[in-house]
């Protein structure tokens, strides 16, 4: 479950940080293409990504109790085969097609610019450009700021073209639905229509009789609704939002995390596949995958994440389509924060997102 910390606990600990420095805007630069998917994986931390399974947990019975099956599934002693193993469709197709952005291994780095490194304030941070001290929480509360999808749902081009599925029931707050029309279907809410199809109605039905409802929906469930929701209208900027990581992160079962990960990869590569065989998206679409914190560095860390958590803020990034230049895995020394996130969003589609807070520039793409 995700950790709530009250903003009236927080007021004495807030520590108001400098100014970060980013690169140089060279928005103009980016080729924009037609659409633009974004995928979030809550909470799962770049040692995976880069390394795949991690020597110290996997071998830890504290958190791998059938540590001989997750070996037998994720483990080889070279860590370029460990995460080929994990994501798959990381390594074989985005790494080929694409930019992957956050191996501190060679100093490429990736990091959240706010001082909370828990969700909301992550989130917050990716969609709309600007670190708010006064979002301190995972409170549900209506944000205060604008995001870069209800300012492109706000253009004719995109207009009624923005949608969110997302498991964590809070993205309603986050995103602001009572201010905006972007279509956002969070947690275990029905997807309605006046004509439901089989498979929606197959999937309410699960939904409703799931036991045990947490406020994270099971990812699948969420994947399969938006993948009916895609196939029906069709929309120019989706996101998808997925938690189970770090549901099962905090629940220290470090064998259902790397299994919900490689699961992860499974559904973006089916995604990606839709997005390449059906007309209109194929081959002008893009695609943007993050996460909106890391976790503890340390073995005994790894379950949890935050302010005091050494590693929390270190995360990483991963972009593919037509005009995203086949680098695959950067291995240069830089840094980008996730901040900048919310303009290169718009900035992928041929738009500038315009907000009356202050919003960090797009990311400078090779």
């Amino acid at each position: 479950m995700k950790k709530f910390v009250s903003p009236v606990m927080l007021l004495a600990f807030i520590q108001f940080t400098g100014p970060h420095k980013f690169p140089s805007d060279i928005k103009n630069n980016i080729r924009s293409a037609g659409n633009l998917f974004i995928v979030t994986i809550d909470g799962f931390r770049w040692q995976e990504i880069f390394s795949g399974a991690d020597s110290a947990i996997i071998n830890n019975d504290e958190f791998t109790s059938d540590t001989a099956t997750l070996k037998m599934l994720y483990w080889d002693s070279h860590a370029e085969e460990r995460r080929k193993r994990l994501m798959p469709f990381f390594w074989n197709v985005i790494s080929r097609k694409g930019q992957i952005f956050g191996n501190r291994q060679f100093d490429n780095k990736v990091n959240v610019a706010n001082d909370y490194a828990i969700s909301y304030p992550g989130y917050n941070e990716i969609f709309t450009g600007n670190t708010d001290p006064w979002v301190s929480s995972n409170e549900k509360y209506p944000n205060p700021n604008m995001n870069v999808l209800e300012y492109l749902e706000s253009k004719p081009a995109f207009k009624g073209k923005v949608a969110a599925f997302t498991s964590w029931e809070v993205f309603p707050y986050i995103l602001n639905k009572e201010r905006n029309e972007v279509f956002i279907n969070s947690g275990y809410q029905r997807l309605s229509g006046e004509k439901s199809s089989r498979e929606v109605k197959l999937i309410n039905s699960v939904q409703e009789e799931a036991d045990n409802k947490a406020t994270t929906r099971f990812d699948q469930l969420t994947f399969l609704a938006a993948k009916e929701y895609l196939k029906k209208y069709h929309p120019r900027i989706f996101f998808l939002g997925l938690g189970e990581t770090d549901e099962f992160a905090h629940e220290g079962r470090y064998d259902l995390y790397l299994n919900q990960a490689n699961q992860t990869d499974k559904m973006i590569a089916e995604l990606w596949h839709w997005i390449q065989t059906t007309p209109g998206y194929k081959d002008n679409t893009t695609l943007l995958i993050t996460t909106d914190h890391g976790r503890g560095k340390k073995p005994g860390k790894w379950t949890s994440h935050g302010k005091y958590i050494k590693g929390s803020s270190e995360t990483w990034m991963a972009l593919m389509g037509p005009g995203i230049q086949a680098s695959g895995e950067i291995k240069e020394e830089g840094q980008l924060y996730e901040i900048q996130i919310a303009q290169t969003i718009a900035c992928l589609v041929g738009e500038e997102f315009v907000s009356p807070h202050s919003t960090a520039p797009a990311i400078s793409l090779r």
